[in-house]
């Protein structure tokens, strides 16, 4: 005979219904302890910007269309990576000729919301890119994404928008590409162009300008900032055109410089073992492979056939100097000035292919006393350097990996081939003890850590890849081509 319930029952006894209340309680007490302690992925390379795989869980080292996939969602074209908070995860893309945010459960995949940003038109973009290359940012209550035709905008979790800060399209044809990051209570958001750049922070809750900073030095440019938290402070630091800069979060001031980069910078910084870790590569900045830029007065005399006193387009010779006519034409009027002519030469001169280490501390010029060590070889052109467990690994065009004691410089192996060739726009991932490289073709080529390089697996995803993976309690969130696929065991 069952006790009656709630009177007359033994000591022992639990009421049924009691019983499965305090249950509940427990589940929802977990659930609620569980969501406040999860892993998240605020931003492009994830917490920090180090691109090393958080929460629990082991990532699946096969995967595949076929093999490990939980899920997979159709995605409009768009180049910005997943960024995942809660059971939240965010994109950005291209639909209906309109740039769109992108909400999706991170669980399951189903889009929650869709919203359209306000821009008037579309910027030109490079052949391989897309409108929605930028990655967004999220701090748990609020997701801000960045349009190049557009400027700002801040959503809440619902799809809300909370506010809007229109920007001027960078002055270059390639479209933007730089992400915007969290310092605190500010967005940052790096605009290179070839004319008019500057480095600006707003109000993550208001999106009024917080400062401004000119980068009148600096042309175009596609890495995005790097919050940099050493030893004795936070610099925001932004690979640039020729050299590298930090800046003081709060004012925007200007803290150092240092030369050594390409001309046009992709990559963004890395930071371990107290250094700083800074590398880019673009043609023309090899010593073996300079161009070589005539003096304008002499080119004038060869080049200027309706003598005006300006070139255009068709007065450049055939070869790397047309190729590079817009990058001449700084305003973009289709005629180069003597001005934009010569300051193109002076960045063939300054420009240097290297990766190299920045000890913290310094303020000024630091390109003499603050390098640690360098490199002029093996050097990536848009995948950002990894570092992990004290080592620091680079991928390059050709599917080659180098790795490097992170502290000392020394090369622990050189452009060891990882049996997937063609470029590399994806940056590295590091998961355990495995690292993740992952080529435009789509092919992922997972590597043990360590030397020397030993390969453990290459999974094809059937479509290409040029956006960097979120790895997250032994999850990956891989955007390919078309879709959005999500692979665990």
């Amino acid at each position: 005979m069952t006790p009656p319930c709630p009177r007359l029952r033994p000591a022992f006894y639990t009421c049924p219904r009691t019983a499965a209340w305090r249950a509940l309680r427990w589940v929802v007490a977990l659930a609620i302890t569980q969501h406040a302690q999860a892993a998240n992925w605020p931003q492009l390379r994830g917490p920090s910007a180090s691109a090393v795989a958080v929460g629990n869980g082991t990532a699946p080292v096969h995967f595949g269309p076929q093999t490990n996939r939980l899920w997979s969602t159709a995605l409009p074209p768009g180049h910005s990576s997943p960024v995942i908070w809660g059971d939240h995860l965010f994109l950005t893309g291209v639909e209906d000729k309109k740039l769109v945010t992108l909400a999706l459960r991170r669980s399951t995949g189903k889009l929650l919301w869709s919203r359209s940003a306000p821009a008037e038109k579309l910027e030109a973009a490079h052949r391989i890119s897309n409108p929605a290359a930028p990655t967004a940012c999220t701090d748990g209550e609020r997701v801000i994404v960045y349009f190049g035709s557009y400027g700002l905008l801040a959503y809440d979790f619902e799809g809300r928008e909370l506010w809007r800060h229109p920007l001027p399209a960078p002055i270059v044809e390639f479209g933007a590409s730089s992400s915007p990051i969290l310092a605190g209570d500010r967005v940052i958001q790096l605009c290179d162009g070839d004319l008019n750049s500057f480095l600006l922070a707003v109000d993550k809750r208001t999106g009024r300008q917080v400062w401004k900073t000119p980068r009148p030095e600096h042309r175009r440019g596609f890495s995005t900032p790097f919050l940099w938290q050493n030893e004795g402070r936070e610099e925001i630091i932004a690979n640039g055109n020729i050299r590298v800069t930090s800046y003081h979060p709060e004012n925007g001031q200007v803290l150092w410089s240092s030369r050594g980069l390409a001309r046009v910078a992709n990559a963004s910084p890395a930071a371990g073992n107290g250094l700083l870790f800074v590398g880019s590569w673009n043609i023309g900045g090899d010593a073996g492979d300079r161009i070589v830029v005539p003096a304008f007065v002499e080119f004038m005399a060869q080049q200027d056939k309706n003598r005006d006193g300006k070139l255009d387009k068709e007065e450049f010779p055939p070869g790397p100097f047309r190729d590079r006519f817009t990058q001449f034409d700084l305003d973009k009027d289709g005629a180069v000035t003597r001005a934009e002519y010569e300051g193109m030469a002076e960045q063939f001169v300054q420009a240097e292919n290297a990766l190299f280490a920045i000890r913290p501390g310094g303020s000024g010029n630091l390109s003499e006393s603050h390098i640690v060590w360098k490199h002029t070889r093996s050097l990536p052109y848009i995948a950002s350097p990894l570092h992990h467990q004290g080592r620091l690994y680079t991928v390059r065009s050709g599917g080659m990996v180098t790795c490097y004691d992170a502290k000392s410089g020394n090369v622990l192996f050189r452009d060891e081939r990882l049996g997937a060739t063609g470029d590399y726009y994806s940056s590295l991932l590091a998961a355990g003890d495995h690292i993740y490289a992952i080529s435009q073709s789509g092919i992922a080529t997972v590597f043990k850590a360590g030397a020397p390089l030993q390969v453990v697996a290459r999974n094809e995803m059937g479509e290409g890849v040029m956006s960097t993976p979120a790895i997250v309690d032994g999850r990956i969130y891989l955007r390919t081509e078309k879709h959005l696929m999500c692979f665990g065991k």
